[in-house]
């Protein structure tokens, strides 16, 4: 197994490169690029395969046909478990466990069979986000945008090389998603981590990627690199 990783690989080293990539009538890709220590905005009309997209990153979906590399290695001849340890996805919709907020935040690591996190890191993340509940309180009866917050410091804990976000900001209102964007850009970027996220916003996110790759009808369109905010 390649043990590079996304925090020990230079930012000129892809993450992902993905060559003649299909699945179903969904995705037709020849050939994508994307790269490491970077985000990575993936925009396009609603059911061009942008999810399906994601999904492939981590084999939650596996492609009819193609090659899919992460840091080099097929993903195909990954453990998809191990591989999903890595390259950590959340969805439109957070899962939120059963119980309250500490079970939430923990249970991502006991799964990612990753050392429990000590009190003060979950203090701390839950500052990051801005999540000022106590660990004792109901997870379910949370607020949409507080279990967005409580799903994405549970991801952070599991500190993995690479965060697949699908449309997180997709039912928040306009502040909500800024801070969302600004917490998961900056701790992506202050542990050297990759973000890949689908976003229906892109116009909101576009002082925050450093990479734009356009899909329509399941093929890659453009691919734009900027400069960093």
């Amino acid at each position: 197994m390649n043990n590079k990783s996304g925090a020990d690989a230079s930012p000129s080293t892809p993450a992902f490169q993905l060559s003649d990539v299909r699945f179903k009538h969904v995705l037709n890709i020849e050939s994508l690029q994307i790269d490491s220590c970077r985000v990575s905005a993936i925009v396009g009309p609603s059911g061009g395969g942008k999810t399906t997209l994601l999904r492939i990153l981590n084999r939650m979906t596996n492609p009819d046909s193609g090659q899919v590399l992460f840091f080099a290695e097929p993903v195909e001849e990954m453990n998809p478990v191990q591989l999903r340890r890595r390259v950590t996805m959340l969805t439109q919709m957070p899962v939120i466990f059963t119980g309250s907020v500490q079970n939430n935040l923990l249970i991502g690591c006991r799964l990612a069979e990753k050392e429990q996190p000590s009190a003060e890191a979950i203090a701390a993340i839950m500052a990051r986000v801005g999540l000022d509940k106590e660990l004792s309180a109901d997870a379910a009866r949370l607020s949409g945008g507080e279990k967005q917050r409580l799903a994405l410091a549970r991801v952070m804990l599991m500190d993995p090389e690479v965060m697949l976000l699908d449309e997180p900001s997709a039912s928040l209102d306009e502040e909500t998603e800024v801070l969302i964007f600004d917490l998961v850009t900056e701790f992506c970027r202050e542990h050297s981590k990759t973000l890949v996220m689908v976003t229906h916003s892109e116009k909101g996110f576009a002082g925050y990627y450093d990479t734009l790759i356009r899909i329509r009808g399941g093929q890659v369109e453009q691919v734009a690199r900027q400069s960093r905010r």
